[in-house]
């Protein structure tokens, strides 16, 4: 088995109270307090198989320019996730399996481009828009009972199992995969940073917190009992891990990096990200009202989060 990292941001951050206000909220924690942030999807390479968890944002999604308010932010872009994948040798036509963690967009934004391979998505997620219109989706129950210690799973193939994992959305799953000895874990956003999983805490991003918190707990308890390489999407620990085959321990966390940020600001397209889900407000589909001018109550017409959610394109 082999296992890489597609890399499509970097240079990103996520502030200490979005990543660790969930539960006690935002305002316990320093805003000025930044961990590293970037986007980065996996793929699986079984030998018979070629297998991609989540599939990046959609071609065409704007930067971010964020100033010292932003609460989170995925960075710059290093080339669209189907460059990112192309760049490590593989092709839409060789993929054969997709197994999404959630329908977020920074993970499900290309799916349309791999027509051939069939997309195994928890079944509690099959009505989210960022999925209609896909024919080739295999809906999942999770009826081949618990994995460890958690009550569901799906085996995708030999050494491969799809997690039910409830929190995030309501149709969170994770993935791991087995291979030397190992437990290579694709959590999507269970956490956005690894300080979050050692300080056990979780984002202000979910649809059903008890979930969230049942879900983290449980991820905690597996990382203490298995040899887990621990594979985030939104910060570059995720590769990190994954390239120095780096097993998780929660008594011995890994030095924090902060990351430094020059808010010198960008040109400005008037557009606004979801920093949630990357929906992108643009005033010419909306009358040209600008976003500034939207009514305060305002919601993101996808994952229905404030406006302090968005950032700056």
């Amino acid at each position: 088995m082999e296992i890489k990292a597609v890399k499509f941001r970097e240079h990103g951050f996520y502030s200490q109270p979005f990543a660790f206000g969930g539960e006690e909220g935002p305002a316990a924690f320093d805003i000025n307090i930044r961990y590293r942030g970037s986007l980065q999807n996996y793929v699986i390479e079984t030998g018979g198989e070629v297998i991609l968890i989540d599939t990046g944002l959609p071609a065409g999604t704007p930067e971010e320019h964020p100033d010292e308010t932003t609460p989170a932010y995925t960075g710059r872009d290093i080339r669209p996730y189907m460059e990112a994948l192309a760049a490590l040798g593989y092709t839409p036509e060789c993929v054969t399996k997709i197994i999404l963690t959630h329908k977020h967009a920074d993970h499900s934004g290309e799916l349309k481009s791999f027509p051939n391979a069939k997309i195994f998505v928890n079944e509690e997620e099959l009505s989210a828009e960022e999925l209609k219109g896909l024919p080739n989706i295999v809906p999942v129950a999770f009826t081949d009972g618990p994995y460890h210690n958690f009550p569901a799973c799906q085996r995708i193939v030999e050494g491969v199992c799809m997690i039910r994992a409830k929190g995030h959305t309501n149709g969170n799953s994770i993935v791991v995969a087995e291979d030397g000895g190992l437990y290579y874990m694709f959590h999507g956003d269970i956490t956005y940073v690894d300080e979050a999983l050692y300080e056990n805490k979780l984002s202000v991003v979910f649809e059903d917190l008890p979930a969230a918190r049942e879900t983290l707990d449980r991820v905690r308890e597996f990382v203490r009992n298995n040899p887990t390489v621990y594979c985030g999407t939104h910060t570059p620990q995720g590769y990190e891990n994954l390239e120095a085959k780096r097993v998780m321990d929660l008594d011995s966390p890994v030095e924090t990096v902060f990351e430094e940020f020059d808010f010198a600001a960008g040109e400005a397209t008037g557009r606004y990200v979801c920093s949630v889900c990357g929906y992108v407000y643009d005033p010419a589909e909306h009358d040209g009202v600008p976003f500034a001018d939207l009514p305060e109550d305002w919601l993101c017409p996808r994952c229905r989060r404030p406006k302090e959610k968005f950032n700056r394109a």
